[in-house]
């Protein structure tokens, strides 16, 4: 791995952790997880299923961000969800003030991906 790859496998690495890490403590604990969910949120679907679906869908991103192949969509999505996970939570600022710099990061790796148009 050259010098000049190697900063962005580590910002892939970085944001598909943060996304793969929670999905799998939902499963151990869903109680601590599912508090971060605004309320407007719940009681559409029980707990369960609004915690386990984001939890799947926090799964494809990971692991999509992590394949490295066509990243702008599933990063431009990363850097949505923290900024609404920051702006909905922003009470909780002492937990998830990591988002921010998450948000950031995925922010980076989607500016880095976007597809590049030829100028006419």
């Amino acid at each position: 791995m050259d010098k000049e790859n190697l900063p962005w496998l580590l910002l892939r690495i970085a944001v598909a952790f943060a996304f793969l890490y929670p999905p799998i403590a939902a499963l151990f604990d869903p109680s601590s997880w599912i508090g971060y969910f605004p309320s407007f949120t719940r009681g559409i679907v029980s707990d369960a299923v609004l915690l386990h679906s984001f939890g799947a869908l926090e799964i494809v991103i990971g692991f999509w961000i992590l394949w490295g192949k066509h990243i702008f969509l599933p990063s431009l999505a990363a850097t949505v969800i923290l900024a609404a996970i920051v702006i909905f939570d922003w009470r909780e600022m002492d937990v998830v003030f990591r988002d921010v710099s998450i948000a950031l990061a995925s922010a980076a790796l989607a500016v880095k991906s976007a597809p590049i148009k030829n100028p006419a």
